[in-house]
């Protein structure tokens, strides 16, 4: 369970203070799918980047799975995130002088796991994601959707219970993106928490749960029904 607490982001630029949270509170289950939607400066990649134990926030707290995670050192943050949290982002970020099962292995190699294992492991995720026949290929004989399950086999090979995809569908055509959907439909069939960051509202369909952001708050927070989560008061407004 993800649990954030008033949490506040604010960064030095110049003279200025910018406020990129503002008091942000919510709440997802394990097993959620949620997309996070908002413009340029919403603050929904900051709220993303903490809650991938990326960044630390200002000010509120934030647990992740029964931990306080928001006054956490480097380290410990980065045992986190390579235990609990898979991520997917918009460019594929592939090694293109290396195979798709290569780049899959990569993330075990740096937890030291022997080859064998890295090899059994890179082949189950490709399985997950339809491509264990593309296995030898390389990023340049793939096509863009195939690129992407590569990255999303990578991100899950830790066997992660979270997923973070920030904007997964954003370099792909139509087709490819409804393919990356159902894919990451399917993991959280599995049990695995999806958090998606996107603009696209028909992209964001895909999710259980659809959180709007803007100037750093939480303007709304709605199921697929449209029917409200909870009403998000921001910290500011609070008496």
């Amino acid at each position: 369970m993800i649990v954030c607490r008033d949490l506040v982001k604010t960064y030095r630029l110049g003279e200025m203070d910018v406020h990129a949270l503002r008091g942000v509170s919510l709440k997802i289950d394990a097993g959620g799918f949620v997309a996070v939607m908002g413009a340029s400066g919403s603050g929904k990649s900051t709220l993303m980047n903490i809650v991938g134990c990326l960044d630390v926030p200002t000010g509120g707290t934030y647990s992740l799975e029964g931990t306080d995670v928001s006054t956490l050192g480097e380290n410990r943050l980065a045992e986190i995130r390579n235990s609990k949290i898979g991520f997917v982002f918009q460019n594929f970020n592939l090694i293109t002088r290396t195979t798709a099962m290569e780049n899959v292995q990569l993330p075990l190699f740096y937890k030291g796991i022997p080859s064998r294992e890295q090899k059994a492991m890179a082949l189950r995720a490709l399985e997950r994601v339809g491509l264990a026949d593309r296995q030898r290929h390389h990023p340049a004989q793939l096509s863009g959707g195939q690129q992407q399950r590569v990255a999303i086999a990578r991100a899950l090979v830790t066997n992660p219970s979270i997923i973070l995809a920030d904007e997964p569908t954003g370099n792909l055509d139509s087709q490819a993106s409804r393919e990356i959907m159902e894919t990451l439909t399917q993991l959280n069939r599995e049990g695995i928490t999806i958090i998606l960051v996107t603009h696209e509202a028909d992209i964001a369909g895909y999710a259980r749960r659809t959180i709007m952001m803007k100037d750093g708050v939480i303007l709304s927070d709605r199921d697929a029904g449209g029917v409200a989560i909870a009403r998000v008061v921001p910290l500011e407004a609070r008496v």
